[in-house]
């Protein structure tokens, strides 16, 4: 109830009792002026229970006018209780808008808690609609506001059940992203039949999941494992080209995603073998630059140090012509040395050790270019003990068999 139309209401109820007291007033001036023709009654003034008039000594009146003034009696009494209410009713009017708040509160709070209170669309528009006609058909204003209220508290668990069920759509998508790249993680791992399964997976869910950095940079390793296990040379093209493509735009959506950055710089290394000596260069630069991002974004991936490696003692193996082509097109040919690339490879090897049996291959290769023989045969044997498992195994075995006689093993 509001503050002013409480006011009213009492104001109302004074002038009632104003005009009730000034009938009374009215009705015991005539009763003193009759005093001499009525001597045998007055009004008894006391708070004891009774009609409120005794009988004295005096002539009897007719039976109709002693029936009125019993009824005045009884009015004046009404009168007087209705003013001791009254009063309490202006007292408690300062404090009665957060009683009735306090009310509404407590049975708002009650609702929420009752299974009932879990409305539906259908029901918060059937309500809204009555609303709006109540509105429309002149309802007064405490219907409105009550109803007002009511609809206030469904509305707001609707949208609290609406938010639920968002977040809940929301982690369905993150759950199901989960368990699709755990799955393809077994098949990255399986075999040549696995990989392309792992690929068709991929491209059937990119409409899905293409804006997940998580996601994509799988998608670029997929290509990278069908293109080592193709057969044809157009094919093994064709996986390269469409991979490369995948990398630029997962480095794009995402550019703190060191493993985006990592695939992106292999695809382009890749691309080394099918592309023109001044196309080889300018991957190779790229290769460079994504990979130094990758290792600043995560600088515990021995992945990283490894393939850094390798384009380090690529680089130191350039041909003279080749130094001289990139000078001409890029104005600095890449810079690198065998002690670069060993550096690389010893950092693999402290973050991971036996992590490959290329990398152990490679920590020979360099220490026999620096004369390091001795610890070149002790690669070589760590090397040797590790079996073939991948397609990598089988090159580095192939590695190898060509270092063994180099070393004298």
């Amino acid at each position: 109830m509001a503050q002013a139309d409480s006011k009213v209401l009492v104001l109302g109820a004074l002038a009632g009792v104003a005009g009730i007291s000034l009938a009374v007033v009215c009705y015991r001036g005539f009763r003193s002026r009759r005093r001499g023709s009525w001597p045998g009654f007055y009004v008894n003034r006391t708070n004891e229970q009774g009609t409120g008039l005794m009988l004295v000594d005096g002539p009897g009146l007719p039976s109709g006018q002693a029936e009125v003034l019993e009824r005045l009696e009884a009015l004046i009494q009404c009168v007087s209780e209705l003013k001791d209410e009254m009063k309490a009713l202006k007292n408690a009017l300062p404090t009665l808008q957060d009683q009735v708040r306090e009310e509404l509160r407590g049975r708002d709070e009650a609702r929420r808690a009752s299974p009932l209170h879990r409305t539906t669309p259908t029901r918060r528009k059937r309500a809204a609609g009555t609303i709006t006609g109540s509105r429309a058909g002149g309802r007064s204003s405490e219907e409105a506001e009550s109803e007002g209220g009511y609809m206030t508290a469904l509305t707001d668990s609707e949208d609290e059940e609406l938010s639920d069920a968002e977040q809940r759509d929301e982690e369905q998508p993150v759950e199901k992203l989960s368990v699709l790249l755990d799955r393809i993680d077994r098949l990255h791992q399986g075999t040549e039949s696995d990989k392309r399964e792992s690929l068709d997976i991929l491209l059937e869910q990119r409409e899905e999941f293409g804006q997940n950095s998580t996601f994509l940079w799988r998608l670029i390793r997929a290509y990278c494992d069908v293109h080592d296990v193709s057969s044809t040379l157009e094919e093994k093209k064709t996986h390269a080209e469409t991979g490369k493509k995948v990398g630029e735009e997962a480095v794009s959506l995402n550019p703190t995603c060191a493993e985006s950055h990592q695939w992106y710089a292999i695809m382009c290394g890749i691309m080394a073998e099918y592309d023109t000596v001044q196309n080889r260069i300018k991957n190779g630069y790229i290769f460079k630059d994504h990979l130094d991002k990758a290792i600043e974004l995560k600088p515990q991936d021995p992945m990283s140090y490894y393939l850094l490696g390798r384009w380090c003692y690529a680089v130191a193996q350039l041909s003279w012509i080749e130094r001289k082509v990139a000078a001409t097109l890029f104005g600095e040919p890449p810079s690198a040395t065998v002690e670069d690339a060993l550096k690389n490879f010893i950092k693999v090897e402290e973050i991971r050790p036996g992590y490959s049996k290329l990398n152990y291959v490679f920590l020979a290769k360099c220490y026999k270019d620096l004369g390091q023989r001795e610890k070149a045969r002790k690669m070589y044997e760590a090397a040797c003990s590790m079996s073939v498992v991948s397609k990598e195994d089988e090159e580095a075995q192939k590695e190898l068999d060509l270092l063994c006689p180099v070393l004298g093993v």
